[in-house]
């Protein structure tokens, strides 16, 4: 599998470039489905925890990686499908749910899947508030959530940047947090954003970062408009 080449055969080549430092690889759990949640940094993130973990992790992606047609593009593409990420179109509606139920089945049939809790890279290094998707599948599946702190990627790979620079990185695999499964009907709101947070608070801890109680994709924006502006 193109995966395992590419972790165990390639994985040192880039471990010389970004110099990953591991902790708390004991607190994966050595079989049955289970959520690798992680703040997310830079692109590099995700072949990062592929490379530090000892089982496959699935990823979902922004459907843009996987649609490029320039070279870039189609380097994109061809590096995001052989290291277990699949695309999810974040424009919401049926083809969003299609994804989350690919997940579910991921999880359901024993394997790992990672996902970024904050649901996109952060703007400026601080750890932003995170999505519920992670707290339901987790409700839908009984599956427990590793807390995951991504430090240093982010200094090294720039928004926009394809290869990353020389440097140091780290990666911590907090406690398991175990959740009972439960019915859909019974996952309340409240239940949703407690258990978020509680992920959330757990990788504040680890990775250190400053926290916003506010979306990352909602600073985005806000920042996108004012370049606008500026430039108007």
């Amino acid at each position: 599998m193109l995966y395992w080449f590419f972790v165990k055969g390639l994985g040192w080549l880039a471990a010389l470039r970004i110099h990953p430092t591991i902790e708390g690889v004991e607190n994966i759990p050595e079989h049955g489905g289970a959520i690798i949640a992680a703040n997310h940094l830079a692109v590099i993130d995700d072949a990062l925890i592929p490379m530090s973990c000892p089982r496959m992790v699935h990823f979902m992606g922004k459907a843009e990686y996987f649609d490029g047609s320039t070279l870039k593009g189609k380097l994109k593409k061809w590096w995001f499908t052989s290291v277990g990420v699949f695309p999810v179109d974040r424009s919401g509606g049926s083809k969003s749910l299609g994804a989350l139920a690919h997940a579910r089945q991921i999880i359901e049939d024993g394997h790992l899947f990672g996902i970024h809790i904050e649901g996109t890279r952060s703007p400026d290094g601080r750890l932003y508030k995170g999505h519920t998707g992670v707290a339901r599948l987790a409700f839908e599946t009984g599956c427990s959530i590793v807390p995951t702190a991504i430090i240093g990627t982010g200094d090294i790979q720039k928004q926009g940047q394809l290869i990353p620079d020389k440097g140091y990185t780290k990666v911590i695999y907090g406690e398991p947090i175990e959740v009972e499964r439960k019915d859909p009907a019974e996952v309340t709101r409240e239940m949703l954003r407690e258990l978020t947070d509680r992920i959330t608070q757990a990788i504040r801890e680890m990775s250190g970062q400053e926290y916003v109680d506010e979306y990352a994709q909602d600073v985005k924006r806000r920042l996108a408009h004012q370049q606008e502006q500026l430039h108007a």
